[in-house]
């Protein structure tokens, strides 16, 4: 099987593409084939979908033998090239989390929330139009689904925390989770002498610390032994990790309660401090698992996280500052 240089076969009958999302090693979507029949999670967004259908060829498979397309959920770096990659795909069926549904049936929303977070013009360039996918295609997952994928069968179940719109995916077979952001972030240009390091996502508009605390607690009961984040690729020893992701998010979260406190009624001021604080734990934590980067690589690497991670945070702390 001569692949391409951007999908990489992880054993189990299961390949990652990086979607080229941003940089190289940033953004995956993963193929699984199993007895001719085969499924994507995630997709990145429109520019990958030329990638994905490339991966496909590559292994020798008819763009019919694709019966599930699966975002973990529905931000546009996981799902913006579903409605895309749909038109390629005759006989695929999407499989999407019932609050996120509709939002690629109809993209309207879900293009407006972009941009409130982005920017009108970087959402054009980064996404390009987001095609919606024709509801009569769409199947709602619910917790503890089971689907056939040749003669394998995936699990679903209802992840929140990082979104309210957010299922993750077990394959037994590979004894692993496709966790699309649900439980965390990991970059390969951090690995080291012990392997993989991973934080949380706090993402904006809907992170709620005790609700991802108790989606990774349920993954982690199926005693997994590897993870497929969406970012980026498949990691092991996922009990050091969970026990890392687990200490960080307690971290956000304590920090984050503390700002509150201090300053309750100065939003702009919150959103500062959090990203200083995000930073500094972030890096903090890197170093401390060995990665092999120094302290500036790694705000380098971690800027687009920091800065969405602060502006997740500034959100929940609104939300629940607002609760009687």
């Amino acid at each position: 099987m001569n692949l391409p240089t951007h999908t990489t076969d992880l054993g189990h009958g299961i390949f990652a593409i990086d979607t080229g999302f941003e940089r190289e090693n940033f953004d995956a979507a993963y193929l699984i084939v199993d007895t001719g029949r085969a499924a994507f999670i995630d997709t990145g967004h429109n520019a990958a979908v030329p990638r994905l259908l490339e991966a496909l060829d590559a292994i020798g498979l008819p763009r019919e033998a694709v019966d599930w397309v699966i975002p973990t959920h529905v931000h546009l770096d996981h799902a913006g090239g579903a409605g895309l990659l749909m038109r390629h795909l005759p006989g695929a069926r999407a499989l999407i989390h019932p609050r996120g549904a509709r939002h690629l049936i109809d993209p309207t929303a879900l293009v407006e929330g972009a941009r409130a977070v982005y920017g009108v013009e970087v959402v054009r360039q980064t996404y390009g139009t987001i095609e919606p996918i024709e509801a009569a295609r769409v199947v709602e997952s619910h917790d503890g689904q089971r689907i056939p994928l040749g003669s394998r069968e995936l699990l679903l179940i209802d992840t929140p925390g990082h979104a309210r719109h957010h299922h993750c995916i077990w394959d037994e077979r590979s004894r692993g989770w496709f966790t699309g952001d649900t439980f965390g972030i990991s970059y390969r240009e951090f690995d080291g002498a012990d392997g993989a390091w991973i934080f949380p996502s706090t993402t904006p508009v809907q992170f709620e610390p005790e609700a991802l605390r108790s989606s990774v607690q349920r993954m982690m009961a199926m005693q997994p032994q590897c993870l497929y984040p969406t970012h980026f690729g498949r990691v092991d020893g996922v009990e050091r990790l969970a026990a890392q992701f687990l200490a960080t998010l307690d971290r956000f979260e304590a920090d984050g309660l503390a700002l509150l406190a201090h300053l309750p009624d100065d939003a702009p001021a919150r959103l500062a401090a959090l990203k200083e604080q995000v930073a500094a734990t972030l890096v903090a934590s890197a170093l401390a698992a060995g990665c092999p980067v120094s302290p500036a690589r790694a705000h380098e690497l971690l800027a687009l996280d920091i800065e969405l991670n602060a502006q997740g945070m500034a959100v929940w702390l609104s939300r629940i500052g607002r609760t009687p």
